[in-house]
């Protein structure tokens, strides 16, 4: 199968049976708290990294005064223990008086202040999987206006403590409940992830018509291990995977740990490009406050995050997987971006030395000409490479290489579309436009 073929194919079913509440377009991109914070709640001996307003409050500065909110890193999402054990004399969900005193009005606001959105966390269960009030069928109808009038921007809605007919019937209904609020409220479902993630038990078609994005698989951890069996069932289940999503309808490998303790810098590079080439949401886990620069260069990177946001929305696939037959360990993944262009990542499985790589792109599928390559985390143009010529890459253990590469060069106005554009950038009163190689 050539690639011009296979884009027009995926390009046109991704156009369809989206969410109709216009939300989230390109993957959302943003902060979260479970890996890092989880559920520490004793702000007494913790007060810096308890869950609480002090925390994601933090958090919304660093988003806005570090460079992060011009990239599209625009969310900061509660997730569970935010909320009081009991609800309030009108069965209304409440937050923990004494670490969110102002509640979440007020948090609402100081976000929205700083050019941010506020996601939070619910769960459809009678509890949520920390033990605090949950959504059951009865309460899905006053806890959606709710959020709402907290101006809350994006729920996360979780499924402990509830059976497989519960959530056939409330997930539905809170996205039924969410667009009949008025306020758009971008919905993240995590019933896949309870149903085993695949089909008989989970409906593809009918995900993409009530949620935004779904978690598929179970909660990623701060190890390398965790990433690796995170991407490999993904790219083991592609062909399922892949047509699901597309605009406002996305696969959620979970969140970004760069930055964190269990990845080395190649091994945040390798999250960094993975989850660029599936077009996963872009939510980090980490200490804004503390992160080192290695792992703000990674997860700032402008031309990475523009292939993650690229607006035609088409999932990548893995091209070459590792089996008997391929000694080298490397595996190739790779994703069709808008006007032609298209990313490569070479991924290295080995534990050992770097390896040299060599293939051409005829051998990747890529039809005859020359193309334009730019390498994403080297930040630098390479040679102009035709498809039948033969190229090197070196990629270090557990590392990748990722490629930018242009349509053919007599192909004029290439780039890479979305928030961020193309392998060079400049500031303009909107934002952010391409620079065209």
């Amino acid at each position: 199968m050539r690639f011009a073929v296979a884009l027009c194919v995926l390009a046109l079913f991704v156009a369809t049976l989206a969410l109709d509440n216009g939300l989230m377009r390109t993957p959302p991109m943003g902060w979260l708290a479970w890996e890092r914070f989880r559920c520490d709640i004793d702000c007494q001996n913790d007060p810096k990294n308890c869950i609480s307003e002090v925390l994601f409050r933090d958090m919304a500065d660093r988003l806005a005064e570090d460079g992060w909110r011009e990239l599209g890193y625009v969310y900061v999402n509660i997730d569970d223990c935010w909320a009081s054990k009991d609800r309030d004399s009108n069965g209304r969900l409440q937050a923990d008086p004494k670490r969110f005193p102002s509640g979440i009005p007020n948090l609402a606001s100081y976000i929205h202040d700083r050019g941010l959105k506020l996601g939070i966390y619910g769960d459809m269960g009678t509890f949520t999987c920390g033990g605090y009030p949950g959504t059951p069928l009865d309460k899905i109808t006053i806890d959606a206006q709710t959020f709402a009038d907290w101006k809350v921007d994006m729920l996360k809605f979780d499924g402990c403590y509830s059976n497989a007919t519960e959530q056939e019937q409330g997930y539905p209904a809170m996205s039924k409940a969410l667009n009949a609020t008025g306020r758009p409220i971008g919905y993240s479902c995590s019933w896949p992830a309870y149903q085993g993630g695949l089909p008989p038990k989970v409906n593809y078609t009918q995900l993409g018509e009530i949620c935004n994005l779904w978690r598929n698989y179970g909660d990623i951890e701060d190890s390398w291990n965790s990433v690796l069996s995170i991407a490999d069932w993904f790219f083991n289940n592609q062909d399922v995977l892949q047509p699901a999503a597309g605009p406002g309808r996305w696969n959620d490998p979970d969140m970004l740990v760069v930055g964190d303790f269990g990845l080395s810098m190649d091994q945040s590079r390798s999250q960094m490009a993975l989850w660029a080439i599936m077009a996963a949401p872009l939510f980090m886990s980490n200490d804004l406050r503390t992160i080192s620069s290695g792992a703000r260069t990674i997860l700032q990177n402008k031309v990475a995050i523009g292939i993650n946001q690229d607006p035609m929305g088409v999932q990548g696939r893995r091209l070459i997987k590792l089996n008997l037959n391929e000694k080298s360990g490397i595996e190739v993944f790779w994703r069709p971006l808008s006007d032609k262009a298209s990313a490569l990542v070479f991924f290295s499985r080995r534990t050992d030395m770097p390896y040299r790589y060599q293939a051409s792109l005829g051998q990747l599928n890529y039809t005859t000409g020359s193309y334009k390559i730019y390498d994403v985390f080297a930040e630098r143009e390479m040679p102009t490479l035709k498809d039948s010529t033969n190229f090197v890459v070196s990629i270090n253990p557990s590392g990748v290489v990722m490629w930018y590469i242009s349509a053919p060069a007599d192909q004029e106005n290439t780039h890479i579309g979305g928030k961020l554009r193309g392998p060079a950038f400049h500031r303009h009163a909107n934002g952010i436009s391409p620079i065209v190689l």
